[in-house]
């Protein structure tokens, strides 16, 4: 089966790197293109096999499933680009969340699936949230589901929850990456402690925290339980967190959502537009 990737930009690349570190799929069976050709030619200095075009035409005509790596408005006019060369029996995913399933329908006759992967992914864990298509066939469903479980686990969702979903496992990583480097700012600022130590201490507590949870040893509830000693010094900072947080995750899950409707309607305007072309 070959696989045509086109768009290497950083979800593009951490999804090649993720198909070939994690052994999916051989890089003889990669196809990748991107606009700035130097992009993916960097990306073949690690993986020699990967064939690189210089035309996504010619990455479509030569692929069995095709993976749309660009930003959403780009997309819709590139699938309209690449309608004549998508067979029925082929599949088009897209990765991007403001484009579903059902508008690429619109240009394709053939299996369609949107797939969110995660930066996670290229760490060969983490979710990747799925969605199909009406017209996506049984055996599509089950090749995708087997490539992505070598380095994720695949989650299906509802079109409802899209925007929830993604800011939890594509934009979380990036979310509590900012709060773990205010906590490290915080301990610097305050204490006697450096910033290589405390960014040190701090990863190697992200780590753990992980593990903790991925064997199943705590939930979230039950770790802070064990951690938070009523009287101590936990449940003292614990306090300062509830009194400031407040409403901000909920004023963030509001932000985003108003910007994937923003999203949202530039992809139903360029589709009205690649309608009328």
């Amino acid at each position: 089966m070959k696989i045509g990737i086109i768009g290497t930009g950083n979800m593009g690349r951490i999804l090649i790197e993720s198909m070939l570190d994690s052994k999916a799929i051989s890089p003889d069976s990669l196809l990748i293109h991107n606009r700035t050709k130097s992009k993916a030619l960097q990306i073949k200095k690690s993986y020699p096999d990967i064939v690189v075009y210089d035309d996504f035409i010619e990455v479509a005509k030569a692929s069995d499933v095709v993976f749309l790596c660009i930003k959403p408005r780009d997309s819709i006019m590139l699938a309209k680009k690449l309608t004549p060369y998508i067979t029925d029996d082929m599949c088009v995913v897209s990765i991007t969340s403001p484009i579903n399933a059902e508008d690429l329908e619109v240009f394709f006759t053939c299996s369609v699936a949107r797939i969110i992967p995660s930066i996670t992914n290229r760490a060969l864990t983490g979710v990747s949230l799925f969605s199909f298509g009406k017209q996506c066939t049984e055996e599509w469903k089950k090749t995708l589901t087997m490539i992505f479980e070598k380095f994720s686990s695949p989650y299906i969702i509802d079109k409802n929850i899209t925007r929830a979903a993604s800011d939890i496992v594509s934009c979380g990583p990036a979310f509590f990456s900012y709060l773990t480097q205010r906590f490290i700012d915080g301990a610097v600022e305050e204490t006697e402690m450096d910033s290589k130590t405390a960014t040190l201490l701090a990863s190697e507590m992200l780590i753990g925290l992980g593990e903790l949870l991925k064997k199943r040893y705590y939930t979230l509830p039950t770790l802070q339980e064990k951690v938070c000693v009523k009287g101590g010094i936990t449940g003292v900072g614990i306090d300062i967190l509830e009194k400031n947080l407040g409403d901000t995750f909920n004023q963030l899950f509001h932000a985003t959502h108003e910007k994937f409707a923003e999203d949202v309607e530039l992809v139903q305007n360029a589709m009205l537009a690649a309608k009328d072309t």
